[in-house]
């Protein structure tokens, strides 16, 4: 008797349960006209579906079956790499990083939770922390940038600087007055994977405030690097604006020429130079660029920032960290040690990197929006994709 009677109540539950949807379903087409007669046939709906369900029940010789259904992240893969996502981002970016990691999760890292280091010149908020930390399935650590990364060094004319901003900023030079874009640009080619919550990783991911993932990423680009001897990946590539480097190649000629022995033979100047040997501004988008951390610690590229680094056109000019990491990537790698992620669907305003054909399936971007088709004569993807493999 008792057994009756728990499954006759849970019946009775279910079948107010599901009348209940029935009648808010309908209600939600006509609620504001329901009359008599509409009440009238809801209830003769709902009689039906008690009727049909008590029938099936009694059928099955009062026989339940539940289902549990658990809703949770999925649990992370037995391999990863050591690796996390590098964001270098401000307090007053919270809204349009949430929305950046939202897709982010929802595409790939729920499904491997690697960890995520924020990167900031002042103290990140509470807020910040709390509302970051509650959506991210990866484990979050904050860090405060020294000064003396993100500040001017002795040997800089701060007098020059400000006088160069100005002309800049009269000439209309895309973030020609903006001083604090100079800053990151010179922490970011520079300093980023020095700072003390990096060391502990190989691998980093790049992700900015505001970009937009557009397809499922079903497998590990982390992974994908290691095992492939990748050490550089990227998205999108396009020319600089010269005016904000008009001595940047001037000044890596010079690095060269100084240390010939760093340059191996097998490179990618190619890729940043055209058929008579002049430079042609091409670089990766380094908004976003999945990397080896040993190649940027490594003495070569060290060698080459502190080079830079002195010739001060981070601040005399505006020297952007994209055109400084290509070339880095060009002097002293090869074709076959960096990637183009072709199947990732990646947007930095005003730009898309989006899968083509089949790849497409698994976006909502249109392949059409990708910068190699939308504008040739601007992306330097298919240059590099042409570039014959090295002969090693």
């Amino acid at each position: 008797m008792a057994r009756a009677y728990d499954l006759r109540s849970i019946l009775f539950v279910l079948v107010a349960f599901v009348g209940a949807v029935v009648v808010l379903r309908d209600l939600r087409y006509d609620f504001a006209f329901v009359g008599d007669m509409r009440a009238a046939e809801l209830s003769r709906r709902t009689q039906e579906v008690t009727a049909t369900m008590t029938s099936t029940v009694m059928q099955t010789e009062m026989t339940m079956v539940t289902e549990t259904i658990q809703v949770a992240s999925d649990p992370a893969p037995a391999e990863k790499a050591n690796a996390a996502f590098v964001v270098l981002t401000r307090n007053k970016d919270l809204k349009d990083l949430r929305e950046t990691l939202i897709q982010l999760e929802d595409r790939f890292n729920r499904h491997y939770k690697y960890p995520y280091v924020f990167l900031n010149n002042e103290p990140f908020s509470d807020e910040f922390k709390e509302k970051i930390q509650g959506m991210v399935s990866g484990e979050c650590q904050f860090g405060l940038i020294p000064e003396e990364h993100w500040s001017y060094p002795e040997y800089i004319d701060q007098t020059r600087a400000a006088e160069a901003r100005k002309d800049m900023k009269e000439r209309k030079v895309i973030y020609g007055g903006n001083e604090s874009y100079r800053h990151m640009c010179r922490y970011e080619s520079g300093f980023f994977f020095r700072h003390p919550l990096m060391d502990q990783y190989k691998w980093y991911w790049r992700v900015e405030p505001g970009v937009k993932f557009g397809c499922e990423i079903d497998y590990d680009p982390f992974l994908f690097m290691e095992r492939n001897n990748k050490k550089y990946g990227f998205t999108i590539s396009i020319k600089e604006v010269i005016e904000t480097i008009p001595t940047l190649w001037n000044t890596t000629m010079d690095f060269m020429n100084k240390h010939k022995e760093m340059i191996p033979a097998a490179n990618l100047m190619d890729f940043v130079t055209d058929k008579n040997g002049e430079y042609n501004r091409c670089h990766f988008w380094s908004n976003f660029e999945i990397g080896s951390l040993d190649f940027l610690r490594s003495d070569q590229y060290m060698a080459y920032f502190d080079h830079l680094d002195r010739a001060g056109g981070f601040f005399y000019e505006r020297w952007g960290d994209a055109p400084v990491h290509s070339l880095g990537v060009s002097m002293f790698l090869n074709k076959n040690e960096v990637h183009w992620f072709e199947d990732i669907g990646y947007y930095h305003g005003p730009l898309w990197n989006c899968p083509k054909g089949e790849a497409n399936k698994k976006c909502w971007c249109s392949e059409e929006e990708s910068i190699e088709i939308k504008n040739p004569a601007w992306s330097c993807t298919l240059n590099f994709k042409d570039l014959p493999a090295p002969k090693l």
